[in-house]
């Protein structure tokens, strides 16, 4: 089957932009099928660094065809300044890069909602990005949402644009005192953007079916990680998508019989951004060290990120919802100087020892992190250009990786770079 979806196995960050990067080299098709602009997908070729938000990764490989599926909620300026930069940076974009008709429209009334409500639940926050993902799918699922195909349509947008105006207006004002939005500006605003998004929007159902009638390679590009997911992810603390590997067919109206495979991405560590429980979250000290080598700061917002030792549990329960047969294991080198390596096997909680991931997300606030600890490498390998030449110890997490997780490990990258990986 011509076609492989890319997800991240844990809390997103996974580093698949590099990976889908590579792997788009033998595709023809790369396809994101849900999120919008709260995903960042960084790529470095040659120290140059790219940071994409709605546009797949594959854009910056010549002759590859995107996508951005029905299952994307699209900020149509978010999208027009990634294009224009794309094309700044000599990077073709136009008969090459689709937008679903079906993929529902941002507003900037999403995007104060977002704010307001955050900011109103105190420490019962979410932790969001604050870009209006969020009140957007919350306006698609209940029928009042504005798809790219009704701006096409200025009758029906204009109708359509008065209607959620009235409405969203009534909230600023009476539930949280703040002022409404002027339809007539934003009328106009989004008319603008539909004449710099015209050329770009199709039936991307069409063409994604068509391309996989015709044998061609399609890679699936999914955003966030699966412990992001809105039924599978360490709930409320999620985000409002679905970023397992069923919403590729949800997100790109292609059927799950047409599904190749599924590779799932890992750090050889964890990490998280915002709220929500951690179980193997770092002391400050350790936090500090790897934060620091990893880089680890969110591309979308720049905010720092959690970090803690490998959870084998919430990877193993990506595993099972994915399907996943391989995975890639990413930042190795971030772990280079540690002596000493630890793997979470299990969560001791009142007493009992779990070996799943469980849905109760106090018993994940409170639950104690069972560890089995291996002995480190202390040497550099971010230089290294074939698997043997690994450190023994390095070589030896990795085994004890597979075998915990009952899984094959297919690449190891190594750095930042799209040259600085191993396959194996």
């Amino acid at each position: 089957m011509p076609s492989t979806v890319v997800i991240g196995g844990q809390w997103g960050d996974e580093g698949k932009g590099k990976i889908i990067d590579i792997l788009s080299r033998k595709s023809d098709y790369i396809v994101r099928y849900q999120g919008g602009n709260n995903a960042g997908h960084t790529v470095v070729i040659g120290g140059e660094q790219f940071i994409l938000h709605l546009v797949p990764s594959g854009i910056l490989h010549k002759g590859k065809v995107c996508v951005i599926g029905n299952g994307v909620v699209v900020n149509p300026e978010a999208l027009i300044v990634e294009i224009e930069n794309l094309k700044k940076r000599g990077i073709k974009v136009s008969s090459n890069l689709f937008v679903s008709e079906g993929a529902h429209l941002i507003f900037p009334y999403h995007w104060t909602i977002d704010q307001l409500r955050e900011k109103a639940k105190g420490k019962g926050k979410i932790g969001t990005t604050k870009r209006g993902i969020g009140p957007c799918y919350i306006d698609k699922v209940g029928r009042s949402g504005i798809r790219i195909a009704d701006l096409m349509d200025d009758k029906l947008f204009r109708v359509k644009l008065k209607d959620n105006l009235n409405e969203k207006n009534r909230i600023l004002r009476k539930a949280y005192g703040s002022k409404g939005y002027s339809f007539e500006q934003m009328y106009k605003k989004y008319c603008t953007y539909r004449q710099k998004i015209r050329k770009y929007v199709a039936n991307t159902t069409l063409i994604v079916n068509k391309a996989l009638d015709e044998g061609k390679q399609v890679l699936f590009e999914g955003a966030q990680g699966t412990l992001l997911d809105v039924d599978f992810g360490t709930y409320p603390y999620v985000t409002s998508s679905n970023s397992t590997a069923g919403g590729a067919c949800i997100g790109t109206g292609v059927s799950p019989a047409r599904i190749g495979k599924v590779i799932g991405v890992v750090k050889a560590y964890t990490t998280r951004v915002g709220e929500g429980p951690f179980p193997t979250e770092f002391s400050d000290r350790l936090m500090n060290i790897v934060r620091n080598k990893g880089k680890e700061f969110g591309a979308t917002t720049g905010r720092p990120r959690r970090c803690g030792w490998f959870d084998a549990l919430i990877v193993r329960h990506s595993i099972l919802v994915n399907g996943i047969k391989e995975i890639v294991v990413t930042k190795l080198d971030v772990l280079d100087d540690l002596k000493r390596i630890k793997i979470c096997t299990g969560y001791r909680y009142r007493g009992k020892v779990h070996r799943t991931f469980p849905a109760n997300i106090e018993m994940l606030f409170r639950a104690k992190p069972i560890y089995e600890e291996l002995p480190g490498w202390e040497r550099d390998t971010s230089g290294i250009t074939s698997y043997n030449r690994l450190p023994k110890n390095a070589k030896h997490y990795l085994k004890r990786l597979s075998t915990i997780l009952d899984v094959k490990i297919k690449m190891v990258s190594l750095g930042a770079d799209r040259k600085q990986v191993l396959n194996l």
